[in-house]
């Protein structure tokens, strides 16, 4: 019988593997991914396939962040790489190349039926798998050929050559912001003043409903009389689009300044938040010299950017300026909400910085403040993965607490027997529920962390029985210390995943207090109170994970 239940895995397990495989070089070369299709083939899978989803995206983008070199191999390409300048193309003269990266190379050039010099972008990356992509990129780029503002580099015309889109823009003569930062770190007010202006640019884009999702440093250009201008808006995305660029299984953006959202592959939460953390990301790069994460690969990058905070920047910057560090710190917060909930409200707080006026970063109502206490944090998407399991954990903390309950009513006074209930039952259901986690998908490494604790906590529970015995004290006289450990274990979980479970220690702290008023029923009322703890979490998170599969 087990053998057939492993072999029955095992081919499970493989089957999962040979779509993941396959999901993974469609990815890779391009091509259109439906993943909710794959789901309805495979429905046994459903659930696996979407929580991996997000790790073929991460696979993808660090591919293509590892490629900078345009490793795009096709006629084309290898024209727009080794042609002679100057050239002609269409109706430009290709005189000499600017610079190139991910996306493509920059020429400047000089565009012949008008006669003015202008710089022309050739998109040389395979990132447009067919020509309905083709077709969105040139609707997309032609909305930001709209916007007419002093800090926006113009967009003058939008179209394609030989199958590869392209893009004309006014010619600015100066450097980028990575290039005055390679000399070293911006003076600070120098450095305000130019995300300030370049922040009323992104919200007058905002307004017009476009996104940008690729703000970086070398995006923005400072004019020789100092006036920065944002260019490259070949990215953008109209706001109230649905179909767009980014299709499934394709990021947008450069790692190190994208946002978490964008580099976790959360099409749906991408928006002008989005673009805000990118604006901090730049600050901070100007006041700092490096951008706030650093990783040997493209890969950790993105993971960094996922679940790691940055390095403060008076960590690195000790003479920074605190309401300056505030500012850069909320624009840099993994949860939207918490970030400014516009660019023109961050170019104000900038602002004010500049004219020695209150920052709002470092003001907040007493409301806030709470509401910041007790909210989820960027981690507690795992408790979807828990919460099944934590219903069948309340259940069995509510058994364990009434049996305790029932043995001391009646007289049992064996210090065994309940060591054996709160060590060998409680450690033999640690083994199935870990077991069970494991059946449903890859383990994280915040659950890893909650593991660690859960089995620190056991450890914890275990010694409550030696000690009672060294110290020759009657049987369950330390049983109000369940609850006191319980209560540690959720203050460890309010700050790593969400700050409701404050709630849950603090209503622990108290039954230990009740535990040791009221000795023959603290076991019933430690299984009450704990299963209930356990229990409506649970229940939320199970429901959340339903309506997750469903795609409701």
């Amino acid at each position: 019988m087990n053998d057939a239940l492993q072999s029955a895995d095992s081919e499970r397990d493989q089957r999962l593997a040979r779509i993941l495989s396959d999901v993974t070089d469609a990815v890779g070369r391009g091509e259109i991914v439906d993943l909710e299709k794959i789901c309805t083939a495979h429905p046994d899978l459903a659930s696996e396939l979407h929580r991996l989803w997000g790790a073929v995206l991460v696979a993808n983008i660090a591919a293509a962040a590892g490629d900078e070199g345009l490793a795009d191999d096709t006629p084309s390409s290898s024209q727009w790489r080794s042609m002679e300048l100057p050239t002609t193309v269409g109706d430009y003269e290709l005189i000499e190349e600017l610079g190139r990266g991910g996306m493509g190379v920059v020429f400047r050039a000089r565009q012949i039926s008008l006669g003015r010099e202008v710089a022309v972008k050739m998109i040389l990356r395979g990132r447009l798998a067919c020509e309905s992509d083709l077709q969105r990129f040139l609707a997309e780029a032609s909305a930001t050929a709209r916007l007419e503002h002093p800090n926006i580099v113009p967009v003058y015309e939008v179209g394609d050559v030989d199958g590869r889109p392209f893009f004309s823009m006014q010619l600015v003569e100066g450097e980028t912001l990575a290039q005055l930062v390679d000399e070293g770190p911006l003076p600070q007010r120098e450095s305000a003043e130019a995300v300030a202006v370049i922040a009323r640019a992104i919200d007058f884009a905002h307004k017009q409903g476009v996104l940008h999702r690729d703000l970086k440093p070398s995006n923005i250009l400072i004019s020789p009389d100092g006036v920065p201008m944002i260019t490259d808006f070949g990215l953008a995305k109209q706001v109230d689009v649905e179909a767009d660029l980014t299709r499934s299984g394709m990021l947008v953006g450069t790692p190190a300044y994208m946002s978490p959202e964008q580099a976790g592959g959360r099409r749906n939460l991408v928006g002008p938040g989005s673009d805000i953390y990118s604006l901090g990301c730049v600050l901070y790069y100007a006041l700092t010299g490096r951008s706030p994460f650093v990783a040997e690969s493209p890969m950790e990058m993105v993971m960094q950017v996922i679940e790691q905070d940055p390095t403060p920047p008076r960590a690195i910057r000790e003479d920074l300026d605190r309401d300056l560090e505030m500012i850069v710190v909320r624009c840099l917060q993994k949860p939207i909400d918490l970030r400014y909930h516009s660019a023109e409200a961050l170019a104000d707080d900038l602002e004010a910085y500049l004219t020695d006026e209150k920052v709002s970063a470092r003001s907040g109502r007493f409301t806030q403040v709470v509401a910041r206490v007790f909210r989820e944090t960027h981690h507690a998407t795992v408790l979807e993965n828990w919460g099944t399991l934590w219903i069948w954990h309340s259940m069995v903390l509510l058994v364990a607490g009434l049996l305790t309950w029932q043995l001391s009513y009646h007289g049992v006074t064996q210090r065994w027997i309940y060591a054996g209930v709160w060590t060998i039952g409680l450690g033999a259901w640690a083994t199935v529920f870990w077991k069970l986690r494991q059946r449903m998908g890859p383990v994280t490494f915040i659950e890893r962390q909650i593991a660690h604790v859960w089995g620190a906590a056991l450890v914890a529970i275990g010694m409550m029985f030696p000690i009672e015995w060294l110290l020759q004290v009657p049987v369950l006289s330390l049983s109000p210390l369940l609850a006191v450990i319980s209560s540690m274990v959720f203050i460890i979980k309010a700050g790593m995943l969400n700050g409701a479970f404050y709630l849950q220690a603090i209503a622990l702290l108290i039954t230990a207090l009740l535990m040791a008023l009221f000795p023959p029923n603290s076991h019933l009322i430690f299984g009450i109170v704990s299963a209930a703890c356990f229990f409506i979490p649970g229940f939320k998170y199970s429901r959340r994970r339903r309506f997750a599969d469903r795609g409701e």
